[in-house]
């Protein structure tokens, strides 16, 4: 009877760690069609239309550690009640940046945003991995928890791109209430669900462990010294860092392709368009394939999970992935019609990529956090204080400003030559 409610409350967990994966996903990738719509409403530059993204994923970078420490004296039911609150309370900002008309104030909720998503992966990606029991079968949890991810990242540019459509000269931020209202009622029912259910707690600060601390035998330096000593998750480290630029970096490039043209600033008209232009709702269905296919390779990748390692399919996806990224910069500029849709040929290789970062965050983590053992919390906090990673997407949008959007891609194969590096050498478990 015991092992009989063991299971079945790890079975609640899971699902539960399901649904909160969906919503990381979802709010995060407000920020590309939200750029979209800043670049026209504010005529901001291709890297100021990404602050968004910049602001999401900087929050990180201050969530990490600290949540790694809420997460080891609280639990993981406490940290995901607060991240569910937070990121309810990031969303009313961003819905108020519609009512005043204001980017700085979209920016700030997209910052307050992102404490909530650095929070909630915390809890969902090392819990997942130990229900799993780590190695493949950790790794298998994640990926499908991951696959709900991408429904989520599919729906989101999808939902946007229904509720405000054709983006002009006259889409502003306002539009987008609807979209953020609806992300705001997942995140009440989120916050229901998460108090309801009976989460274990494997990770929880013991007695003992309480003790030492307050005696000054441990300390939050000791323990972060103490988890980078094991090469394998710092390199693991760095290589989420470079890989959640490639992963939000290679879609809103693609839209900001897909949307590049020279307007009037007096009447807005469009004055000529970039080789690539096929306006707003075209732009957010094809980046919406991407999501779709990296739904999809996680999905695939959750069957074999148990057969093939994280180090094959992340090695494997990243080369394929680099190959894609090169056609897509050195295809004729041509268009392709797909189900109705005429886009440039280039963005269907973009698309593609989705399959290859489908794997590669749940790869990568469970790659890291082989081994770590007492040390998975703070581990967990590094891991996801590297996710700022994601600053660096303006980064590239300058890139495009200088040397040409499709060129910026450059940037996402130097970045996809470290994971492809880090699942051949540098994740193999080594403790200095």
């Amino acid at each position: 009877m015991e092992t009989q409610n063991k299971q079945g409350g790890n079975v609640a967990a899971i699902i539960t760690m399901f649904a909160l994966f969906f919503m990381i996903a979802f709010v995060t990738n407000f920020a590309s069609p939200m750029g979209v719509i800043a670049k026209n409403q504010f005529n901001a530059s291709n890297a100021l239309s990404q602050l968004g993204n910049f602001a999401n994923f900087f929050a990180y970078l201050f969530m990490g550690i600290p949540g790694g420490l809420i997460l080891k004296r609280k639990g993981y039911k406490f940290t995901a009640l607060t991240a569910v609150a937070v990121g309810f309370t990031g969303l009313a900002v961003q819905l108020l940046s519609g009512f005043v008309s204001s980017f700085a104030v979209y920016v700030i909720g997209a910052f307050i945003a992102g404490f909530s998503m650095c929070m909630l992966n915390l809890v969902t990606n090392p819990l997942l991995n130990t229900l799993g029991g780590g190695g493949n079968k950790g790794n298998q949890l994640v990926q499908f928890g991951c696959s709900l991810n991408s429904v989520g990242a599919t729906l989101s540019p999808m939902v946007l791109g229904l509720l405000i459509g054709e983006i002009t000269k006259d889409t502003s931020f306002g539009d987008a209430r609807p979209a953020l209202m609806i992300a705001m009622g997942i995140f009440a029912v989120a916050f229901l669900i998460v108090a309801c259910s009976r989460i274990p707690e494997p990770h929880m600060e013991t007695a003992e462990e309480k003790a030492a601390r307050l005696s000054g035998q441990t300390s939050v330096l000791k323990d972060v010294v103490a988890t980078l000593k094991y090469r394998h998750f710092t390199l693991g480290a760095l290589a989420i860092f470079f890989y959640i630029v490639i992963e939000v970096g290679v879609p809103s490039m693609g839209m900001l392709y897909m949307t590049d043209c020279t307007k009037d600033p007096l009447t807005g008209a469009i004055i000529s368009k970039g080789p690539g232009y096929v306006g707003g709702a075209i732009a957010g269905s094809v980046c919406a394939a991407y999501w779709f296919l990296m739904m999809c390779g996680r999905l695939l990748g959750g069957v074999v999970g148990g057969k093939f390692s994280s180090r094959a399919q992340v090695s494997f996806l990243a080369l394929v992935g680099i190959a894609l990224l090169a056609a897509a910069m050195f295809v004729p500029v041509q268009m392709v019609t797909v189900f109705g849709k005429e886009f440039p040929l280039s963005m269907a290789f973009m698309a593609a990529v989705g399959l290859c970062t489908s794997v590669m965050w749940g790869g990568i983590f469970n790659m890291a956090a082989e081994g770590l053992g007492k040390y998975v919390p703070m581990g967990s906090g590094i891991f996801m204080a590297m996710v700022f990673g994601g600053v660096l997407i303006p980064v590239q949008g300058f890139i495009a400003d200088k040397i040409g959007i499709l060129n910026s891609y450059w940037f996402s194969i130097a970045l996809l030559a470290y994971v492809l590096f880090y699942a051949l050498v540098g994740s193999r478990v080594k403790k200095n």
